[in-house]
């Protein structure tokens, strides 16, 4: 393996993503790009749906497997910004994962539930699902937090999604 990424000033991480990074529209909103990216599984993981939220979370479960890609050449700004985007509530852990087309295999970052024992996962989340039904409020969400992110007091990911999913809840049914 080379050390010429390890000694690229501006980083140039790995990450597999599993939810709804998947949606290239949401990735462009919070990079202003969407990076190169391929295919992976990463094996002896299971991804849960949540209680109350729309986004997926994955633990370690044998036997079970998670389909996602890879994106390639994330610097250490964008590294920043998927880390405040996944919030307190994840922690960013290094796994192994197979690249789809050629099974090789890749030591890369994914965002792991940090809740091991979380009572609200459940099944399994579903994104197919996940972009009819929810991917055009939740690309809203996501272009208000990057907007946010770029004002001095940005408040936390979580914070965003609740006060977005809140103003939605609230709007009056009545005619």
């Amino acid at each position: 393996m080379g050390s010429s990424a390890l000694s690229c000033p501006h980083g140039s991480h790995k990450i597999f993503v599993y939810g709804s990074l998947l949606a290239d529209d949401v990735v462009r909103a919070l990079l202003k790009r969407v990076p190169e990216s391929s295919p992976a599984i990463l094996h002896d993981f299971h991804r849960f749906s949540i209680k109350g939220r729309v986004y997926p979370a994955i633990l370690p479960l044998e036997n079970t497997k998670v389909t996602g890609r890879v994106f390639f050449g994330i610097t250490d700004p964008e590294l920043y910004v998927l880390d405040t985007f996944e919030d307190v509530e994840y922690e960013r852990s290094t796994v192994d994962v197979s690249i789809i087309e050629n099974s090789e295999r890749l030591q890369v970052y994914a965002y792991v539930w940090g809740n091991k024992n979380d009572p609200n996962l459940y099944g399994e989340w579903d994104f197919q699902e996940w972009k009819k039904i929810h991917m055009n409020d939740f690309l809203k969400m996501t272009v208000d937090f990057a907007e946010e992110l770029e004002q001095p007091e940005s408040k936390t990911r979580v914070e965003t999604y609740e006060s977005f999913y809140q103003l939605a809840d609230e709007k009056p049914n009545q005619p």
